[in-house]
């Protein structure tokens, strides 16, 4: 099954950061979050990507197309450029396999999940997708058989938000009782890893973002929700940047399933 990941956007709150490469690439450790990503896919045995583009596409395909420099030992002469690698001391081998789509700069979210449609193949009943920022310990296995038990068209992960602001805990008599800094909320929200059936593009049109297709959907009872309880994290700001740089030096890391 492939897996498509939004990988086009400006990130633009993360200005520091995305002047000079796309906000897939920022990075958590010494890896990009796509890479992240990625690794929790292939992990159940996802490892077959696409990729959809848009915002400084090329440092995205430099990353992959130079992994194999980047994790051998090789030697290099610099009269001709002919190369020998050491491939049997290679470092940190990935099985990933990627077909990049560059699905325009300025393209809106459904339309690039639509430009993918012919990487597809006509045999897959089903694809996945999920954005190209988004970290979580979500049972991609657990997700598949949830779809294929709902049977609808469309199954999103719903994950509880956290909120922006502290939040206030008092008693009966108006007094506070303690601080919540940014608590959970009882609410869902899509956190991406969506699975859906390949009639999915007949729900997205050009210039529109995805929540258009998926309320088509739920017009049709076709959308459902795979709740999860565990640990979600996106980056959209420096703050949540460094918040998940922390968790990686401290050794916090639940999304490390890997």
């Amino acid at each position: 099954m492939k897996v498509i990941i939004l990988c086009g956007g400006t990130g633009y709150r993360l200005k520091e950061e995305t002047e000079f490469k796309p906000k897939p690439m920022v990075y958590v450790g010494n890896k990009p979050i796509l890479w992240h990503i990625m690794k929790t896919y292939s992990h159940y045995g996802f490892n077959e990507f696409i990729l959809a583009l848009g915002y400084k596409a090329d440092y995205i395909k430099d990353f992959f197309l130079n992994q194999k420099a980047f994790t051998s030992d090789f030697t290099l002469s610099t009269k001709d450029h002919r190369t020998k690698y050491y491939l049997e001391n290679r470092r940190e081998v990935d099985n990933f396999k990627i077909t990049f789509v560059d699905t325009g700069l300025d393209t809106q979210i459904g339309e690039r999940i639509l430009r993918c449609q012919r990487y597809v193949p006509e045999n897959d009943s089903n694809f996945m997708v999920t954005y190209g920022d988004g970290v979580s310990d979500v049972n991609i296995k657990k997700l598949v058989d949830f779809h294929k038990k709902q049977k609808t068209i469309g199954t999103i992960t719903g994950i509880h938000p956290r909120s922006k602001y502290g939040s206030i805990i008092t008693d009966s008599n108006n007094l506070i009782r303690d601080f919540s800094e940014k608590p959970v909320l009882n609410d869902w929200i899509n956190g991406g890893y969506m699975l859906f059936n390949r009639t999915f593009f007949n729900y997205l049109r050009e210039g529109e973002m995805e929540h258009p297709g998926l309320i088509r959907l739920v017009k049709e009872k076709q959308l459902s929700i795979y709740k999860h309880e565990g640990f979600w994290y996106a980056v959209d700001t420096n703050k949540e940047l460094e918040d998940l740089n922390n968790m990686w030096n401290s050794g916090n890391t639940p999304w490390k399933i890997w």
